[in-house]
């Protein structure tokens, strides 16, 4: 604990020394970060000309409302939909998946995409259909679950793949023009794709990123790196316990094999080419955008009053919304960085701004 207490206060000192003294705004865009920074008041602990803000780093969050239009009609189709606790709360534009299942619609909970597939295979007369959201860290297991599934002959189980990946989205906020001087950069999904997949943010637009560990200690750490190079940005690792240059190769491996790139929507940015992953030919009997022609139609409706678009940009902070903490509260969130537990505006009503 004193060890952890020492870092902290290193740490401390060096931003002070390190203060470029000008306005530095670093971006997390991981949902983990968001919940650590809030969790342990580190906003507080910086000097005023350094802010942290919050990017589209909770894949709930980002996963548009139309899409969820298309998992609500899914499930009126004698369909049971299984799927991670935090998207069955998410609006779309009518319902949510929590108000079909008060219905009677069968939407199941499971902590893994691999407990769906054993459920479809303990349920033969049932299609199951998991839908599949997150970045790079949880595509592999939902890649493994495809590939059994065809081994297996488990005809009833297919995916619908709302996947995102994170260096586009990244690009699509600097070519939209930011204030962003450096990125935390996700560890988790790092541990899966390395660091050179950020290589371009340097390189095209002079913004460095840290791939960060989620302690108090690892954070204010891999702040001080990007104070030191923010005149020559680069990528590197703080999170060296976890995270390998290279990345995993066997994970990576399996992506690729099962998926393949394309364009995504996503909430509060639009649609990012080259953001999202489908399934591949190979894998199209265990697709169930193919399966079910499911098809997102119509225009994202913003909720009245919810800026969620503008905290998933890192325009406002969260309780600069007007309807932060009044009329959206976890309770009865109205947005959807609200609904997840690694939603910003969560995060700041939990931890306090």
């Amino acid at each position: 604990m004193m060890q952890q207490r020492e870092i902290v206060e290193k740490a401390k000192k060096a931003i002070e020394t390190l203060n470029p003294g000008i306005p530095f705004n670093i971006m997390e865009v991981c949902g983990s970060h968001t919940m650590a920074i809030s969790k342990f008041g580190l906003r507080q602990v910086l000097p005023k000309n350094i802010r942290l803000i919050s990017g589209p780093g909770c894949p709930v969050c980002v996963t548009a409302q139309n899409e969820i239009d298309a998992v609500i009609e899914l499930s009126n189709k004698n369909i049971v939909i299984a799927t991670f606790g935090d998207l069955i709360r998410v609006p779309g534009n009518k319902s949510s998946l929590q108000k079909e299942r008060a219905k009677g619609k069968e939407v199941r909970v499971f902590y893994s995409p691999l407990d769906a597939l054993k459920y479809a295979e303990e349920n033969p007369q049932k299609e199951v259909v998991f839908i599949g959201i997150g970045f790079e860290t949880t595509v592999p297991t939902v890649a493994l679950t495809i590939k059994e599934a065809k081994e297996r002959k488990i005809k009833n189980y297919s995916v619908y793949s709302l996947h995102k990946t994170m260096p586009e989205a990244l690009r699509a906020l600097l070519v939209g023009g930011s204030n962003v001087q450096g990125f935390l950069l996700p560890g988790h999904v790092s541990a899966i794709t390395g660091s050179r997949i950020y290589e371009f943010l340097p390189r095209e637009f002079g913004v460095g990123g840290v791939i960060s560990g989620f302690e108090a200690e690892d954070i204010l750490m891999s702040i001080v790196m990007l104070l030191k190079n923010y005149k020559n940005p680069t990528i590197e690792i703080q999170y060296k316990r976890v995270v390998k240059e290279e990345g995993n190769i066997e994970a990576q491996k399996i992506i690729e094999e099962v998926f393949e790139p394309c364009d995504s929507t996503w909430r509060g940015l639009g649609e990012i080419k080259g953001s999202g992953l489908k399934i591949r030919d190979k894998y199209k009997d265990f697709d169930a955008a193919l399966k079910f022609d499911i098809k997102p139609v119509g225009d994202e409706i913003e909720i009245k009053g919810c800026r969620c678009g503008d905290v998933l940009k890192g325009r406002i902070y969260p309780n600069e919304c007007p309807l932060f903490g009044r009329v959206c509260t976890p309770d009865n969130p109205v947005g959807p960085c609200m609904v997840s537990s690694e939603g910003s505006c969560a995060a700041f009503y939990k931890y306090g701004a």
